[in-house]
């Protein structure tokens, strides 16, 4: 016997020894090819020169900014959301508590950084109050009462996941928020969640276009014929891609998507860089005015500014024409804004920030004589309270977030949203990765990240001595200085003197 166990034990030890050579030997053979390849490729120096050894440089490069994320950045330093930023949305979003002991971590002389001015006397909480609706578009044949200050940035179905709108939907049902549907369309996910809605149209104006991608009024009329479309809104221009249209990669396109957008499946969807039909201002206002007349609800637009000069023959051709035909809303989206695609110098390098760009659009439109007539909406990187706090204070009536949602939803900031590879199943159309997200459980997650915050900027709100968050004024923040010094936002940005209003 027990020399039977011996034997076997030899036998065991042979066929290891016989698989160690083999894996040895496969291992020898793969380096001897990849040395061939690489010192006989022409298209990498690197590998050329170093071969098989140069190919770790390519790894260790792209495996460097998850190493960053996880080992050796600090809580304030990354980009383009740091840890801070995520973490806060990652416990509003659990419905945990978001208090912190020891004291802040974020720098207070870093230029540009609001201060918040506390006021001795601070309402009670009894009378406090959170923000009343607003209403948006008078004019229109319905307008639309708008409940919440805090709502959902475009994000088109397509360039995220079915279970991501179904998530994002219900979500924003729970929360009494809005969800823009992004340019992609209206789908049967946007609906089923009950919330309110604002329908984006694009350039290619997907989902309300003929054949031949122009605006289609029966289409349009369609879209407005459901209830809880309450809003439509003609995107120019958004932050991340400023002068150039949507890009939705072929692999993302399944056929479902194709018919919801009008377009080819698996074929790459380029939008136009505008609307072909607007040359001008005028043709503009036209635009708008036909979309508002057709849907019966109110329309706006959305942009990213360039130049404050550049949007001045805006304000002045809508007062030579009347007040009627100004669009009921405004979104402004800083050139800090996020996108599913865009080419890097267009993301880095155009466009005007949302801290620059939104108070000098309020002061426009204060100038012009049209602060009542239309609504504000700010947008870009606004994802945590004090962000939103000093957009309010600054002017916007309204602050979206595209990306503090998918925090909420789960995002990791892998950084591949531009592929059909997104880790947390959000930004991709492969079930294997969409499993892993969850519809019920997201939904609370939006729904408390959406809470949360809006009860943070009350809070923020009743600190410097106001009722409501939409009472915050610029005198209430103060902006940090090259010389390290804070100043008040009102002495930065001094309110205009308003036009005559046929100028």
């Amino acid at each position: 016997m027990e020399m039977m166990d011996l034997t076997l034990i030899e036998r065991a030890l042979n066929f290891l020894g016989l698989l160690l050579v083999l894996v040895v030997a496969v291992l020898i053979a793969a380096m001897a090819v990849m040395f061939v390849a690489d010192s006989t490729q022409t298209r990498d120096a690197i590998r050329r020169n170093y071969p098989v050894l140069g190919r770790f440089r390519g790894l260790f490069t792209k495996l460097g900014e998850f190493f960053r994320q996880y080992f050796f950045a600090m809580d304030r330093e990354e980009y383009p959301f740091n840890r801070a930023q995520r973490d806060w949305v990652n416990r509003a979003s659990a419905g945990k508590g978001n208090t912190i002991a020891f004291g802040s971590t974020r720098s207070l002389d870093v230029v540009g950084t609001p201060i918040f001015v506390n006021s001795a006397f601070p309402p009670l909480d009894e009378e406090a109050a959170p923000a009343p609706p607003m209403e948006i578009g008078p004019g229109a044949r319905i307008p639309y009462l708008a409940p919440s200050i805090f709502n959902i940035s475009g994000m088109s179905y397509g360039a995220i996941s079915k279970p991501a709108v179904q998530a994002l939907s219900k979500g924003a049902a729970k929360a009494g928020v809005w969800l823009n549907t992004g340019e992609g369309g209206l789908s049967p996910y946007h609906l089923e969640g009950g919330c309110d809605l604002i329908y984006q149209i694009g350039t290619a104006k997907y989902g309300v276009r003929d054949a031949a991608g122009n605006l289609d009024d029966d289409a349009l009329r369609k879209m407005a014929s459901h209830e809880k479309v309450r809003m439509f809104e003609i995107k120019l221009s958004q932050g991340a891609k400023p002068g150039k249209g949507g890009i939705l990669p072929g692999e993302k396109i399944n056929q479902e998507i194709a018919q919801i957008r009008g377009i080819e499946a698996g074929k790459t969807s380029y939008s136009p860089n505008r609307h072909e039909e607007v040359h001008n201002w005028d043709e503009l206002l036209d635009l708008v005015e036909r979309v508002r007349e057709v849907s019966g609800k109110p329309t706006g637009i959305k942009m990213c500014i360039g130049s404050v000069d550049g949007v001045r023959e805006f304000f002045a051709t809508i007062n030579r024409r009347g007040h009627a035909s100004a669009p009921d809303f405004i979104t402004i989206d800083g050139g800090e804004g996020g996108t599913g695609a865009s080419p890097m110098p267009l993301m880095d390098l155009v466009g005007m920030p949302v801290r620059e760009s939104l108070p000098r659009m309020v002061d426009m439109l204060l100038e012009y004589g049209l602060r009542e007539r239309i609504r504000l909406i700010a947008s870009g990187k606004l994802v945590n309270p004090g962000d939103v706090a000093w957009a309010l204070a600054s002017g916007a009536d309204f602050v979206v977030s595209g990306r503090g949602f998918m925090f909420a939803l789960g995002c990791i900031q892998a950084l591949k949203c531009n592929k059909n590879t997104c880790p947390t199943g959000i930004t991709t159309h492969d079930p294997r990765f969409q499993k892993g997200l969850n519809v019920v459980n997201k939904t609370e997650r939006v729904a408390n990240y959406a809470r949360s915050l809006i009860s943070e900027v009350e809070i923020i709100s009743h600190s410097v001595g106001v009722a409501d968050p939409r009472q915050m004024e610029r005198k209430h923040v103060r902006l940090v200085q090259t010389n390290g010094q804070s100043v008040r936002m009102d002495a930065l940005y001094p309110p205009p003197q308003p036009r005559d209003s046929a100028a």
